[in-house]
């Protein structure tokens, strides 16, 4: 398992997404598959950066690793900010005319959409957002 600790600043995105695409660049990831996961990924850590230690700032860990059967892969989010479940809310309204008066909220249907499953849990203190993929 590989391990990234930086701080939850949207300045670090591009070394969020760069740490993972480098492991998928390895395993021959398909470029469509890339996308998505990267999608995934901004999504989870920008929610990271904008709610979880607001209006302080606070640290996040991404881990990675490749999993074998199926061969996958499982991405996790940690922070130690408020505790928040992305999953317990329903999803969002996708009509047409509920997202042209209510812009935003579609960020972990996105991230659902995208990734074969996504986890949450609290343990020890910290928001820990699992994403799998299916490569």
């Amino acid at each position: 398992m590989e391990r990234l600790l930086i701080p939850a600043k949207i300045d670090y995105l591009d070394e969020v997404t760069g740490f993972v695409e480098r492991y998928l660049d390895e395993s021959g990831c398909p470029e469509k598959t890339k996308l998505q996961i990267r999608l995934a990924m901004e999504e989870v850590f920008v929610n990271i950066v904008s709610y979880a230690y607001a209006p302080e700032d606070g640290e996040a860990e991404v881990r990675f690793e490749t999993l074998n059967e199926p061969f996958s892969i499982r991405i996790q989010f940690m922070d130690s900010g408020k505790q928040f479940d992305p999953l317990a809310k329903e999803d969002s309204d996708t009509s047409e005319e509920a997202i042209l008066s209510r812009p935003g909220g579609m960020g972990i249907l996105l991230v659902k959409s995208v990734m074969d499953d996504v986890q949450y849990s609290y343990s020890g203190g910290k928001n820990i957002l699992t994403l799998y993929k299916k490569l």
